[in-house]
């Protein structure tokens, strides 16, 4: 999963996880994450990003990737998001939020680290919304990605430090001009927008 200047798609990037490790290791990789709140019943909720350049809405999809859904709706549900950038941007590749204020400084995230769900048939294609981390395939949190283009080097492919792949748990189903708008400002050599790209708030859609 190497190309795109080697890029990483969570704090220090590495899309290649080159970083050994064995099946076993990975098999034993505590199952931790966010359950859905016992009251929250939605199979696929939904969320609108209200970015500065326009709205997203997303489709998430609990039975696919629970473990990630849930976090992603305790974060919602409490603001995290709310005030966040989109801080990595690459055309033809994907747009990163989640993580880092206007100032790039980094919003710590109080939730515990998810177990890879990525080999839940879904795939990285244009549109998708997956999760970002880094080379160890357990470490995503709050960071996430949508995809620019059918990325299928970041699909799942064995449960190996190399083959884990990177987890989808939604899509947008609304808001594409703008996630395509988004990805094109100008940028840093570091993949940082030149001005930033709020997500002003993020909430449920009924």
């Amino acid at each position: 999963m190497t190309g795109f200047r080697g890029i990483a798609l969570a704090l220090v990037l590495p899309l290649a996880a080159g970083c050994g490790g064995s099946e076993r290791a990975s098999e034993e990789a505590p199952n931790t994450g966010a359950a859905l709140p016992p009251d929250f019943d939605d199979m696929t909720p939904t969320v609108v990003l209200e970015t500065s350049m326009g709205d997203i809405v997303m489709e998430l999809d609990r039975g696919k990737a629970p473990l990630t859904v849930g976090s992603i709706v305790d974060n919602v549900d409490a603001g995290f998001y709310d005030g966040l950038t989109f801080h990595r941007i690459i055309s033809g590749f994907m747009i990163q939020g989640g993580g880092y204020t206007p100032d790039m400084g980094e919003r710590p995230s109080g939730g515990a680290e998810l177990r890879n769900e990525a080999h839940n048939g879904l795939k990285n294609q244009r549109g998708s919304v997956a999760m970002a981390r880094t080379s160890a395939p357990h470490s995503a949190k709050n960071q996430f990605f949508i995809n620019l283009v059918d990325n299928s080097s970041l699909d799942h492919t064995s449960q190996t430090d190399q083959g884990w792949g990177y987890t989808v748990f939604g899509r947008v189903i609304e808001g594409m001009d703008v996630v395509d708008a988004i990805a094109a400002v100008e940028t840093t050599t570091n993949d940082r927008p030149v001005e930033p790209v709020l997500i002003e708030r993020a909430y449920f859609r009924e």
